[in-house]
């Protein structure tokens, strides 16, 4: 691919002051239109060192409203980011809707500097590949704009522009062993230059390599790029249908849902209080020790509660964590996002809570709430609940890949019980506060909410995602189940680790 590449392109000093003025207006044009349209733009910078990166990222800046953009310099990770899946740092970094992102350097670090410098494995990079593709696509689909530029010059023209910088006190620094062994190295680099082209040319996110040996081209070609780029997204907006999400209809009778996952189960499990209260003591040492083995082997565990309205996930939550200390695990509630979080990928606000590695995160509801309360009452599209199984599995891959344990678990319980429970929370003047307008609407979509509860349980429960079903008519029974599917999950991942 690039040995076709035409490194003598070049644009002569009028043509080019009488080109760029008008592309700064077309620039500003856009970023407004973006802004309007809530269109995130996600800019990369790639390309050899030397290429120009910094140029032209100061010279794009000098361009835009300074208050719609950030850049980001991607350096080797820190501690922090060390700690967490390594996609973690460039999901904080996203813009939100109408903002523009732009990347000196970016995830492709992986498949670049690491495969080069030894840093990951060829078993690493082959995944890194896959996860980067995820990435783009889940953004892409959710209406971002990547715009990915390889800034492209020969093994020469890179030495004689690190002896230029050589020269100059104020930027010899910027020529370190690194520099110097990528040009002895061009040809092993531009191996894998080319298959992370190659893989990563996608028709969601191509990639637009840039003959950067003039700063006139290079300049001149890199804003027109991000220019139509972004006014194609913004036309394709405009030409597409405005349905509006539609609340879930109710379920017609079929032979194929009239026994369910949920109608088999034996809601008649219980447990005595003496037995309980034995098991509850045995279980929560147990899960004590476990939590500090997890920080001293740098696992993480990420756990998840779903389930019925009045199901019990508070008390049982309030078990688990009796048994923690609580320097180590977090509990993250999830309500209905906030401005902030809906002016991002909804997975943003979850990858932002994903727990360092030797940390406990307790999800109260969670990312299911695309597929639940999102899909049952309208609040997304079709399609966006539909990839959403797709997209929810790629996500908890990623924290699975990073050693973390995963534990899912759905508190079912019977309408009979819900109804004694939701009327008894209204005679508890201290309960009252539960029990909404909200719940009992809510508990006459029960078959809608059943049939988005079975296709959820089907469609992500994965081998390193598996969920559990709690029986939770009988409180007690559900939490032991709870506390011993946890201890039993947190053993496994440090006998993986």
């Amino acid at each position: 691919m690039l040995e076709l590449v035409d490194l003598t392109k070049a644009i002569d000093k009028e043509t080019y002051e009488d080109t760029f003025p008008e592309l700064e207006i077309q620039l500003g044009h856009v970023q407004r239109a973006a802004l309007a349209a809530g269109v995130p733009v996600i800019v990369v910078f790639e390309g050899w060192d030397a290429a120009g990166k910094g140029t032209i990222i100061n010279r794009l800046t000098q361009m835009l409203d300074p208050r719609g953009f950030k850049v980001h310099p991607i350096n080797a990770p820190n501690e922090e980011e060390r700690l967490r899946p390594w996609m973690w740092r460039f999901w904080n970094t996203l813009p939100a809707d109408g903002s523009f992102a732009i990347f000196d350097r970016s995830w492709y670090g992986r498949v670049l500097i690491g495969r080069m410098e030894k840093i990951v494995s060829k078993t690493e990079c082959a995944q890194a590949y896959e996860d980067i593709q995820e990435f783009e696509r889940q953004l892409a689909d959710s209406g971002a704009v990547l715009v990915k530029f390889w800034l492209h010059i020969d093994r020469k023209t890179q030495r004689k522009r690190f002896k230029a910088l050589e020269r100059n006190p104020a930027t010899a620094w910027k020529v370190a062993k690194e520099e110097r062994k990528q040009n002895r190295n061009y040809d092993k680099w531009l191996e894998a230059v080319e298959e992370m082209l190659q893989r990563t040319n996608t028709a969601y996110a191509p990639w637009t390599v840039v003959e950067a040996t003039q700063g006139r081209f290079l300049r001149v070609k890199a804003v027109e790029t991000i220019i139509s780029t972004v006014q194609s997204e913004l036309e394709r907006r405009k030409e597409a249908p405005k349905a509006r999400p539609k609340p879930m209809p109710r379920p017609k009778a079929s032979p194929t849902r009239r026994k369910t996952i949920l109608d088999r189960l034996d809601l008649t499990q219980s447990l005595e209080r003496d037995d309980y209260e034995k098991q509850l003591d045995e279980l929560q040492d147990r899960v004590f020790h476990l939590e500090h083995e997890l920080y001293v082997a740098r696992v993480p565990a990420v756990i998840v509660y779903e389930g019925s309205d009045a199901g019990g996930k508070g008390g049982n939550i309030r078990r688990l964590t009796r048994g923690l200390d609580p320097r180590g695990y977090e509990v993250v509630p999830i309500a209905a996002p906030t401005t902030e979080e809906l002016a991002h990928h909804y997975l943003w606000r979850f990858w932002t809570q994903v727990p360092k590695a030797g940390h406990i995160t307790i999800f109260d509801r969670s990312w299911y709430g695309r597929v639940l309360v999102e899909r049952v009452e309208g609040f997304c599209s079709d399609d966006e609940w539909k990839r959403s199984f797709r997209e929810i599995n790629e996500f908890e891959r990623q924290c699975a890949d990073f050693g973390a344990a995963i534990v899912k678990f759905w508190l079912h319980i019977g309408q009979d019980e819900q109804l004694k429970r939701f009327k008894a929370r209204e005679a508890t003047p201290h309960k009252q506060w539960k029990i909404t307008d909200e719940d009992w609407r809510n508990r006459k979509k029960w078959d809608r909410y059943k049939v988005a509860v079975v296709d959820m349980l089907t469609k992500t429960s994965t081998t390193y995602a598996p969920w559990t079903i709690l029986e939770a008519n009988d409180k007690l029974f559900a939490r032991i189940k709870a506390l011993r599917t946890v201890a039993d999950a947190l053993e496994a991942a440090l006998k993986k680790k």
